[in-house]
C-alpha cells in the first residue's frame, strides 16, 4: 500500500497567483489603470453638469451668466430673465427666461447683434434678491457676467 501524501495548498510556482511573480503581475496591472486613469490630464471624475441654455433665434449672439453667492458658491435655479425688443418700431418682444444649473451657470443663444435700444438688461433673481447687469451686443456680442446675489 502506498504512502498517503497531504494535498500542497501552495499554488505552483507557474499559475502566477499568490507567488512573488503573480503579486508583481497584479501591481504591474494597478499601475497601468492608474496611469490610463490619469493619461487625460487628470483623474476620470464625474462628467460636468450640463449647462442650461435658452436661444431667441434672433442673432449671432451669446450671454453666459454664472450665480454665486457672497461666498462664491454657486446657486441652483436662480431665474435669469431678459426682454429682448426688437424688428420695426421694436414691436416684436422676446421674454427669456432660463434656471441655472447645480454649478450656477447659464446661456443665452440667438440674441440679436444690433437694437434699436441698447442695452439690453439681465435680471437675475432667487428669493427676494435680485440684481440686473446690462449689455450692448453692439459692443461686446458674446459677454460673460457673475452675478453675486446675497447680502451686500
Amino acid at each position: 500500500m502506498g504512502v498517503i501524501k497531504p494535498a500542497d495548498s501552495r499554488p505552483s510556482a507557474g499559475s502566477g497567483s499568490g507567488t512573488w511573480a503573480g503579486a508583481s503581475r497584479r501591481m504591474l496591472w494597478v499601475a497601468i489603470g492608474l496611469l490610463a486613469g490619469t493619461a487625460g490630464g487628470g483623474w476620470v471624475s464625474a462628467p460636468p453638469t450640463e449647462v442650461p441654455v435658452i436661444n431667441a433665434n434672433l442673432g449671432p449672439c451669446t450671454a453666459d451668466v454664472t450665480v454665486t453667492d457672497t461666498s462664491n458658491h454657486p446657486i441652483y435655479n436662480a431665474k435669469v430673465h431678459v426682454t429682448i425688443l426688437c424688428g420695426f418700431m421694436n414691436k416684436r418682444k422676446s421674454d427669456l427666461e432660463i434656471g441655472t444649473n447645480s454649478d450656477g451657470k447659464a446661456r443665452f443663444e440667438g440674441l440679436p447683434d444690433k437694437l434699436r435700444k441698447p442695452p439690453m438688461e439681465f435680471t437675475v433673481r432667487r428669493g427676494d434678491q435680485s440684481k440686473s447687469v446690462m449689455n450692448d451686443p453692439a459692443l461686446d456680442c458674446h459677454p460673460s457676467f457673475t452675478v453675486a446675489l446675497g447680502k451686500s
